[in-house]
Parts: C-alpha cells; sequence; structure tokens
C-alpha cells in the first residue's frame, strides 16, 4: 500500500511538472506576441479552487497584470483576484457582468474542450469577445497529439468521438465519456470554430510540442484597431 501511494505521488508529481513547463512555454509565448503594457486588467475563465498543483492557475498567477479577475463555475476563494465571478463561460452575460468583468485580456486555459459541444464551445468564444476589450487568449490539447492528456491513453481519441466515447466508458472513463465534460479539438475544428466569427478580432493559431508532436494550441485573438 505505502509504494502504491510513493508511486501514485511521483505519477502525479512527474505529470505536474510537465503540464508546468508547458504553461511557461505558453506563458511565454503570450508575452512575445502580445503587448501586455497596454494591457491593465486581465479576465481568467474558468480559474480552478485546487492549488495543490505548482501548474494550478500558472497564467494567470504569473502573467504581469496589476488587476486581476476570474470567472468561473468554481467558487473562487483566493486572494489573488480583485473580482470574482460565479458563472460558466457558456451562460448569457447580463449588462452588468459585462461592464464589471470586461478586461483588456480575456484568457482561459484548458477549459474549452470541457464545455460540451461545438455550439457551446463557440459560445464560450463569443462571451470572451464580448468581456475583451483588446486581447483574447486561450489555450486547448491538441485531439491529434499520441497521448489524451486526461486519460493517459494512446491514439484511441482519434477515432470518431462516437466510438471513443464507447471505448471510454468501457475502460471505466465514464466521466470523460460524456461530451459535456470532453470534446477535444483538432486545428481544422479550431479554424471552424473562429472563422468569420466576429469582424472585431482576428485570430492567429500557435502551439507548442511534447515529445515532438504538436501537444497544445493557443489561440490567440486581436481586436481589430
Amino acid at each position: 500500500m505505502f509504494q502504491k501511494k510513493i508511486h501514485a505521488i511521483f505519477h502525479f508529481n512527474f505529470i505536474d511538472r510537465i503540464v508546468k513547463a508547458k504553461r511557461v512555454e505558453i506563458l511565454n509565448l503570450i508575452k512575445n506576441e502580445l503587448n501586455l503594457k497596454l494591457v491593465k486588467d486581465c479576465l481568467d475563465i474558468g480559474t480552478t479552487e485546487d492549488s495543490s498543483f505548482e501548474s494550478s492557475n500558472y497564467i494567470i498567477n504569473n502573467i504581469p497584470v496589476k488587476k486581476k479577475k476570474s470567472l468561473s463555475n468554481q467558487n473562487i476563494s483566493s486572494g489573488d483576484f480583485d473580482s470574482t465571478l460565479v458563472k460558466s463561460i457558456t451562460e448569457d452575460l447580463g449588462d452588468k457582468e459585462l461592464k464589471s468583468f470586461r478586461s483588456d485580456l480575456v484568457i482561459s486555459s484548458a477549459v474549452i474542450e470541457h464545455v460540451g459541444s461545438f455550439d457551446n464551445q463557440r459560445k464560450m468564444i463569443q462571451n470572451m469577445i464580448r468581456l475583451s476589450k483588446k486581447y483574447i487568449v486561450f489555450t486547448t490539447p491538441n485531439k491529434f497529439h499520441p497521448i489524451e492528456f486526461h486519460t493517459k491513453l494512446l491514439l484511441l481519441h482519434w477515432l470518431p468521438n462516437r466510438f471513443f466515447a464507447r471505448i471510454l466508458k468501457i475502460l471505466g472513463f465514464q466521466f470523460f465519456s460524456k461530451e459535456e465534460n470532453l470534446n477535444l479539438l483538432s486545428k481544422k475544428q479550431l479554424n471552424k470554430l473562429t472563422f468569420h466569427l466576429t469582424d472585431n478580432f482576428k485570430f492567429k493559431i500557435f502551439f507548442v510540442r511534447l515529445f515532438l508532436f504538436k501537444s497544445n494550441f493557443v489561440v490567440i485573438g486581436y481586436k481589430n484597431k
């Protein structure tokens, strides 16, 4: 039993170090791509209350912006935020919420694959656009990386979604077998999500690599002047 606990701790620490390393790369990409001197406030979408891992909330915690806000379906008790809103990003936003939480930069790290259907994913981006004054950044794992990062399975997620969901159920991954909990995206699907979404923003898709393969996409939206 003790050996199993040690193995589990080592496993999670090892995975967390990899995730943190990728998020460091993503943060550096954001710093290089955006003029953060123009960013006075930042809104983080999907902030997690879990702070047990170094990678948790890494980007929002380390981005060099003085005023930080959070919009999350979790009740965030951290004092790191000037204001918080408990709400799903796929819900409609009222005028008061928009006024209070609109920010120069709206970011979201590894959330869009967990909001459900394609329509929900598009609604998330639309709401981020409504909340942004200058920039939007969101990240998501690449569906066609050989490793599926949530289940640690190899290649099976390359199958059509309905077949992958059935296999997940058989293997005991009931939670991730539901589209509302996991809906992975490819570059083609990201292009479809952002194509002609609005005339106010233009989008670019960047990526970071893990084991030579593109592991995570970084989508950056720039408001047209």
